[in-house]
């Protein structure tokens, strides 16, 4: 590698849209750059000015809890002001369209979008047609990159290393924006993945992704460092995917006698919102194996990076568009 490319930048990009687009080098800066941003939130006065002067708005037109509050406090300690966008009270609920209500948003001097929404896609029509930063906070089933960047740096963190690594995505799957974004993240840093589930909800045609899919929990269990639960996503379902809940519990929850058959340092992961008792055993969750917690605090680094990256990013010549 020659100094003058030693030299670039190594991130370039306004806006995350997805892990799928982000190569094994520019995923292991942001990682990098959250730990840089991780002892803040430790201090007696949790700020940085490093986005002093900057404007992020909120634009959430599905229920969140902890990526909302996440971003807003990533902004808010990087000294940004923050707008919370109230779908239900806005224009969008006159007919106006998605492009159109960030235009005008844009129009009043904001700097970054951060956008959840239902439609897969809805991120990239904006980040096309927009000159400020536009953040994925979730769109439809496609894609939520800053839960798979946190998920990649909590693993880190817990194991040293992400490369070789066996981790199991188990439940929804088919339905899971995170699981599409996890998988994709964990492959280009050199982890092994495994899909378990029922077949209606981890169907074989995931294995085209470079994933293994299995529908027996228990027999890869003992193989696997870490293990991600994912949450039922009943709201997107059109049928229940499933006989019974009492019946996916015992074939795919975890519980204190599944863990007995997990490696003595498997980390249990769930990107919450946690449904107890089922896919996650409430004795597990509060355990010294899992890392749910661990998760939210990370997020907050990871998405703080994310932040200053994209403003940075925007504000260079170089820019990747």
């Amino acid at each position: 590698m020659t100094a003058a490319t030693t030299d670039q930048p190594r991130w370039t990009r306004k806006d995350l849209l997805t892990l799928a687009e982000l190569s094994r080098e520019e995923i292991l800066h942001v990682l990098d750059t959250a730990q840089g941003f991780q002892e803040v939130s430790t201090r007696s006065v949790k700020k940085v000015p490093a986005l002093r002067g900057r404007v992020v708005v909120n634009m959430f037109f599905e229920d969140s809890t902890r990526t909302r509050m996440s971003f807003e406090l990533a902004a808010q300690r990087l000294s940004a002001d923050v707008v919370d966008f109230a779908e239900k009270m806005s224009s969008t609920q006159k007919g106006e369209t998605l492009l159109d209500t960030a235009r005008n948003i844009e129009a009043m001097g904001v700097d970054i979008m951060v956008l959840r929404h239902p439609a897969a896609g809805a991120a990239l029509h904006l980040a096309r047609n927009v000159k400020c930063c536009v953040v994925n906070a979730g769109d439809g089933q496609h894609a939520h990159p800053t839960q798979g960047l946190l998920d990649l740096f909590t693993i880190r963190e817990r194991k040293g290393r992400i490369e070789g690594l066996n981790v199991a995505i188990v439940g929804d799957i088919v339905h899971s924006r995170v699981a599409r974004s996890d998988l994709r993240g964990l492959q280009k840093l050199g982890a092994k993945v495994t899909l378990v589930g029922p077949a209606t909800l981890v169907p074989k045609t995931f294995e085209a992704l470079g994933a293994r899919v299995t529908h027996d929990f228990d027999a890869i269990l003992p193989e696997m460092d870490v293990v991600n639960m994912l949450r039922i996503q009943k709201e997107r379902m059109t049928d229940s995917g499933f006989p019974s809940v009492r019946e996916y519990t015992r074939l795919f929850g975890m519980n204190r006698e599944r863990l007995k058959r997990c490696q003595p340092d498997v980390l249990i992961m769930h990107p919450g919102p946690v449904n107890r008792g089922i896919e996650l055993a409430a004795d597990v969750a509060d355990g010294e194996h899992s890392s749910i917690l661990r998760q939210v605090t990370n997020g907050l680094a990871v998405r703080m990076a994310v932040l200053f990256l994209c403003q940075q990013a925007n504000m260079s010549p170089e820019r990747e568009d």
